[in-house]
């Protein structure tokens, strides 16, 4: 497999078990695939399975039938018969995920909290916490904040938070659900930018935006999650 990430012909449907076993299909017949520096757009109207898929490839959610194959390390892991040891480890080094939600550790200052995936992976802090001083300058977080708890903060910086320590690491695949809602013009911008950068450092990735300025500046293809509907 020469793309970072495939998916064929992956499926997901959800059971309500408090509702007699009813099964609700979300997607089928999914296949598409992500190379290295390449930003796909999922599109299609609300409802229709893009976070539903996001959360496939991140290994939230089972895939139920087909395959989803990520590269890395030099092989290939099928998400949909990996073990939860081998999901834990492409979190780790492979896969990135980026969403407008922040969720903290309680009493943790900002500036660790942005910091915390290198110091995992073995920077030492002192040069993780400089390194995340510079992306929270960027994204016009202002350094008397860098030492309070994000939890105090308010939702667009807890968002620029979240974004920071999403883009922080290296990660060879970067997930981005709504990474630039509810910002502004400027902060948009920066968000952007980095979108760029990943993109010449050979990322792949697979977006959810719904602002059609961002989407035309970052998409290097479009898919209509729509073609992907499963009927009930």
């Amino acid at each position: 497999m020469s793309a970072m990430i495939q998916l064929t012909d992956a499926e997901k449907a959800f059971t309500m078990h408090l509702q007699g076993g009813v099964r609700l299909p979300v997607v089928r017949c999914v296949s598409f695939h992500v190379d290295a520096g390449e930003c796909v757009v999922l599109g299609g109207p609300s409802g229709a399975g893009k976070s539903s898929i996001l959360k496939m490839v991140y290994g939230n959610y089972r895939c139920d039938a087909g395959r989803i194959d990520i590269l890395h390390g030099g092989a290939t892991i099928n998400l949909a018969t990996a073990e939860p040891r081998q999901v834990l480890e492409l979190r780790r080094f492979t896969i990135g995920y980026v969403s407008q939600f922040l969720r903290a550790v309680p009493r943790v200052a900002a500036v660790d909290v942005v910091a915390e995936p290198l110091v995992a992976n073995g920077v030492a802090k002192d040069e993780a916490r400089a390194r995340a001083g510079e992306l929270l300058k960027r994204l016009n977080i202002a350094e008397r904040l860098w030492t309070l708890p994000p939890a105090t903060f308010s939702g667009g910086e807890q968002q620029r938070v979240n974004i920071a320590r999403g883009f922080i690491a290296h990660f060879p695949i970067l997930l981005l659900d709504e990474p630039t809602a509810s910002l502004d013009a400027a902060n948009r911008e920066v968000v952007m930018s980095l979108i760029d950068e990943k993109k010449r450092d050979g990322v792949a990735m697979i977006a959810i935006v719904h602002d059609d300025e961002v989407r035309a500046r970052i998409a290097d293809r479009l898919i209509d999650v729509a073609s992907f509907a499963a009927a009930a």
